[in-house]
């Protein structure tokens, strides 16, 4: 099944933002498998409504952080060698821009360092509870 692709231009985060974290995902979930064609920057760009442009900046984006590879005349593909360990860590990078925002956020409204600990503490045991607390 391929990957449905969705932006949202009243969200605040570029477009072409949201759909390289969006394809970098399913790179690290697996749901683009390495050698897997991407649709083409038209198609895409159709089918999301948006500026070909803004896919094609994708594509180079991708290409450039090694997760895809594209050959002229032929299209984009998933990057076979280490294509998901890339895609984790860009994952892993873009949950830790989306904690410092939360913890600057905290901070701006006057939270102390330990509150912040608990509230972190909490969130964490609500989405990966343990035995002791499922």
């Amino acid at each position: 099944m391929p990957a449905v692709y969705t932006v949202d231009p009243r969200s605040g985060v570029p477009l072409y933002l949201q759909l390289i974290e969006q394809i970098t995902r399913a790179v690290a979930l697996g749901s683009l498998a390495p050698g897997e064609q991407l649709p083409t920057v038209k198609a895409l760009a159709l089918d999301l409504t948006i500026n070909p442009n803004t896919v094609a900046r994708v594509y180079r984006e991708l290409e450039r952080d090694g997760l895809i590879e594209t050959s002229p005349g032929r299209g984009s593909f998933v990057r076979g060698n280490g294509s998901a360990g890339e895609a984790r860590r860009a994952v892993a990078d873009i949950a830790l821009e989306a904690l410092d925002r939360g913890i600057r956020d905290a901070k701006s409204l006057g939270l102390a360092r330990g509150d912040v600990e608990e509230l972190f503490a909490r969130s964490i045991a609500r989405w990966y509870p343990t035995e002791e607390n499922a």
